[in-house]
């Protein structure tokens, strides 16, 4: 083995890509940007409504990957009951992968528990959900890479 070798990520480790982003629910995108782009200075690249999710969103820009502010917009959904249970905080980590069919596929037949066995829209491209059951109570996202094949499938 190299000694360039020894300091390679497995592949193991390497298949999931990059973070994507780190969601974190907030009572109030609003109030929280005066955070994480006032005080902390991240760049606010989008705020967004999305009506079938019952939330509003905010994606902040930090080095190759993003922190997601998550507002609920209705007091029934699973956002707003953890944040009126757990107050707000981290929610989910999120990972970018070239072909995401295949890793829930993968994911799948090596026994991890999905919450979604198929690639739903997003707000920036496909995603499923992958259960805290199987992730040590993190729930972890995953999102296809821009033009990916589930990209055209989708309607993106």
């Amino acid at each position: 083995m190299s000694p360039d070798h020894d300091h390679q990520v497995p592949d193991t480790i390497r298949r999931l890509g990059k973070v994507h982003h780190v969601a974190l629910i907030v009572s109030s995108i609003d109030e929280s940007l005066g955070l994480w782009r006032d005080a902390l200075g991240l760049d606010l690249e989008t705020v967004m409504d999305i009506p079938y999710d019952r939330v509003r969103i905010a994606f902040l820009g930090v080095g190759e990957s993003k922190i997601e502010l998550v507002e609920p917009t209705d007091d029934t959904t699973g956002v707003a009951r953890f944040l009126a249970s757990k107050g707000e905080g981290f929610h989910h980590v999120c990972f970018e992968v070239p072909n995401l069919a295949e890793a829930l596929l993968r994911l799948e037949i090596d026994g991890i528990e999905l919450i979604d066995s198929a690639p739903r829209r997003g707000a920036e491209g496909p995603v499923a959900f992958l259960h805290p059951r199987a992730c040590h109570g993190v729930l972890v996202e995953l999102i296809e890479a821009p033009g990916g094949p589930s990209w055209a499938s989708l309607g993106y």
